[in-house]
Order: C-alpha cells, then structure tokens, then sequence
C-alpha cells in the first residue's frame, strides 16, 4: 500500500467526558468496518486532507472516512494496523477465545492451551494498539522478549487453579468450589493487567512522548509512560474481571432454579453466551474508561522536561 498522509492529529474528537467516548468506541468497534479495502482506507484519508468546503455530501464521506482511519489506523502514526488486531477485532476473535479460556476444563493441557491462546492474542492486540514513541528497529528484540514473557507467564497463571485442583484438591469438595467461583474473577483481572504491564514494559524503561497543546513533541517521560500504561492495565482488569464475574453470578442464581433443573443441559450454553455478552459489552466501556489522549501537570513530570516549556499541562497517547 503506498504511503499515507501524516495522522490528523489524534483522537481528540473522542472529547473528554465518558459518555461521548462510550459512544463513539460503539460506532467504531463495527465488525463490519474489518471488510474495508486498503484502498478504501487510502482513498479516506486522503479526503480528510482536503482543504475544499465540504457539502452536505461530502460531509457523511468524512465522518465515514474519519470512523474508517479511527478504526483501522494507529492513533499515532497512522500505520494501518494487521486487521486481526483493530479495535473492531477485539470481539469477534477475543470472545471465542475468553470463552475458552473460562471453561471449567477437566485437565491442565486444556486450560493451558485455551489460556496460550487467548493471552498471546491479547499480547499482540497490546502491543499493535500501544503508544509508539518505542515501536522502531531498535527495540524490536526487546518487544519481542517482552511480548514472549507476557503470554507464557500469563498462560501458566492462568492454567494454575487446574493444575492445582487437579493434583491437591482432587477429593476436596469445598477447595473445587473455591477454584471454580471465586479464583476466576481476581485471577482474570490479574492476568488482563499483567499482560499489558509486560507486554509495554518498555514505556515504563524508555519513557513516552509528551507534547504541548500545538502538539510540539517537549521530550520523553517515564512517569507518563507509566501513567498510561497503568491506566491502560487499569482498563483491562476491568475488562476481564467483569467478563469471569457475570456468568459466575448469573449461574449462581440459575442453578437452583425450575429452568435448570428441568434442561440441565442449557448450564453450558448459558455460560458461554454469558460470558461473551459480558466480554462484547465491556469492551467499549473499558477502552472509554479513559481517553486516548491523557493529560498530565508539568509539576509531575521528570525536571528536564518542567525546565523545558512553560505550559502547565502536556499530552500524551495512552494507546489501548
């Protein structure tokens, strides 16, 4: 694909308050929006680079071609981003996968590989949707350890309440139980931060770019690296955690009922259309939970960077 214009600005439409984002990450998460050609893509931005008056006409091209770049591109090179890993993937591939991920697997390789599976594609959408001041030649070594680290220190986590059941709790009722209904929810929002945490180490090391309201790049922080990964981690843990807790809760008060009683049979498809109900409407409240382009005081960033500039607030790009 040929070069594109440089990224209009960033997603500074998203507007600040959470409503607006929540809305606007609706419109933009479209699956439908995965089947648009690069040349579509192109050709949208492109026609955010004209100067000409727009028309009532041109003005529904625009939004169209705007919703396109938001989904398809990177908010902060607009690098068009592997399809598998655009925020309009995250749910008809990630769904599946948690849903696997949450089954109560009879064996450790199960449980392993469903865990593998979900975490190194999670990894990946991290890493693709990042902030990309560290995303160059230099670093793509150290990105790829991390990105390795990430899934498998995340996979065995997450297969270790089966591994444990299995060899220590076999005839421990209450200890199954426990495994079964109360792990899942911490461990889940353990392991959605952890993998974000380890997956962008290297903004917390090297620092991200930080700029002025003209968008003036004013140098490199660690500390607001390490604020937008932590609210990033932040957003993911509630992702996750709220996607193990709703079927566990919604079976809870289920399984005594005359329904399941009667068509035992529907306890498994309930929890699995739960679970990706909970998975598909988390997703536009936690990539909304905080905006795409944080602010942070310039008394709260590293001397070189305060010695610098005079303005009193400086930007940053979270990422996702």
């Amino acid at each position: 694909m040929e070069t594109l214009p440089p990224p209009v600005s960033t997603r500074t439409s998203e507007g600040q308050s959470f409503v607006k984002r929540f809305l606007q990450w609706l419109d933009i998460l479209d699956p439908i929006l995965l089947l648009s050609t690069e040349e579509e893509i192109k050709n949208g931005q492109l026609l955010l680079h004209e100067d000409s008056t727009p028309d009532p006409a041109r003005d529904t091209k625009v939004k169209k071609a705007w919703r396109l770049r938001l989904a398809s591109l990177h908010p902060d090179t607009g690098a068009v981003i592997l399809p598998i890993f655009r925020p309009p993937a995250f749910l008809p591939v990630g769904a599946p996968l948690v849903v696997a991920a949450l089954l109560p697997h009879q064996g450790v390789k199960p449980a392993f590989f469903w865990q593998l599976l979900f975490q190194a594609y999670s990894a990946g959408f991290n890493l693709a949707n990042g902030n990309a001041t560290n995303q160059v030649d230099q670093f793509r070594t150290k990105q790829g350890v991390l990105l390795l680290s990430a899934v498998s220190c995340t996979a065995l986590l997450g297969a270790a309440p089966q591994l444990i059941m299995k060899r220590y709790c076999r005839d421990m009722p209450a200890m199954q139980v426990f495994f079964r209904k109360f792990v899942p929810v911490p461990l889940m929002a353990f392991l959605g931060a952890y993998n974000v945490a380890v997956t962008r180490l290297i903004d917390f090391e090297n620092g991200i770019e930080v700029v002025d309201k003209n968008g003036n790049v004013v140098g490199l922080s660690k500390k607001a690296g390490a604020k937008a990964v932590k609210e990033t981690a932040v957003s993911r843990s509630l992702l996750l955690g709220t996607t193990a807790l709703v079927p566990i809760v919604l079976l809870h008060f289920l399984e005594s009922t005359r329904f399941i009683l009667r068509n035992p049979l529907a306890f498994a498809p309930i929890r699995h259309i739960s679970t990706a109900v909970a998975f598909g409407l988390m997703i536009p409240v936690s990539f909304s939970l905080f905006p795409q382009i944080g602010k942070i005081r310039r008394e709260n960033l590293e001397p070189s960077i305060v010695s610098s500039t005079k303005e009193q607030e400086l930007y940053y790009s979270r990422g996702l």
